[in-house]
C-alpha cells in the first residue's frame, strides 16, 4: 500500500499504534482476520476489550482489515462516487454543503472514507454521510454545546461525534446547518 494514499493524521495513527503496541499494522491486521468476527462493530469491540484499543485506533486497525479506509480505493473521488451510487440525488446537497465548508479556511483536509467524508483541522470536526436515499447525515465534534433546533445528541450514531444532524430536504441546507459546522471547525483549530 503506498503511503501517498494515506493521509498525514492516518499516518501518524498507524505510527502511533505501532509504537504503543509493539505491534506493526500487518500484524494488527492478521489478528483481527483470525478473530473469528466478522461485523464491524464486532471487531471493534475486541480490540477494545482483548487489546486495549482506544475506538479510534480499533476504527482504523478495523478499516484496514476489511479495506474499508480511504487508501483502500484509487483516490478519493472513487470513494465518494461510491458512496452516492444508488443516492445520486443527495450528491448535490453534498456539493452545497461542501463548497459553503470550503470557504472558512484552506487549512480543512477533506479525507473520504468508504461510507462518509471526514472534515479536518487539527481533528475531525465534522463527518458527512449518505445514509439512506432519502438522508444525508453531518455528524459533528463539538465539546460543551447544547443541541437544539435540527441538531440532536449523536448518540449511539457514531462514536466520534458529538451531534448529528439529519439532512432529509435540500431546504434544510441553511446558514444555521453551516454555522453549526463552523462551530465545529473553529474548536478544531
Amino acid at each position: 500500500m503506498s503511503s501517498e494514499k494515506l493521509d498525514k493524521a492516518m499516518q501518524t495513527q498507524i505510527a502511533n499504534i505501532e509504537k504503543n503496541t509493539g505491534k506493526k499494522l500487518n500484524q494488527w491486521i492478521d489478528i483481527v482476520n483470525k478473530s473469528g468476527f466478522a461485523k464491524h462493530g464486532e471487531l471493534i469491540k475486541f480490540l477494545k476489550e482483548k487489546h486495549g484499543f482506544t475506538h479510534g485506533n480499533a476504527n482504523l486497525v478495523v478499516h484496514f482489515a476489511k479495506q474499508s479506509h480511504a487508501g483502500a480505493a484509487e483516490n478519493s473521488d472513487d470513494l465518494i462516487t461510491m458512496q452516492y451510487k444508488g443516492k445520486e440525488n443527495l450528491k448535490p446537497w453534498y456539493d452545497k454543503i461542501m463548497a459553503d465548508v470550503k470557504k472558512f479556511g484552506s487549512d480543512i483536509e477533506v479525507a473520504p472514507k468508504k461510507t462518509y467524508v471526514s472534515l479536518r483541522r487539527k481533528k475531525q470536526f465534522a463527518i458527512i454521510q449518505p445514509s439512506t436515499k432519502e438522508r444525508l447525515d453531518v455528524g459533528l465534534n463539538i465539546k460543551g454545546v447544547a443541541a437544539s433546533g435540527n441538531v440532536i445528541a449523536a448518540g449511539s450514531w457514531n462514536a466520534m461525534c458529538t451531534h448529528r444532524i439529519k439532512v432529509e430536504d435540500a431546504k434544510m441546507i441553511t446558514k444555521d446547518l453551516i454555522s453549526w459546522i463552523k462551530k465545529a471547525y473553529e474548536q478544531a483549530g
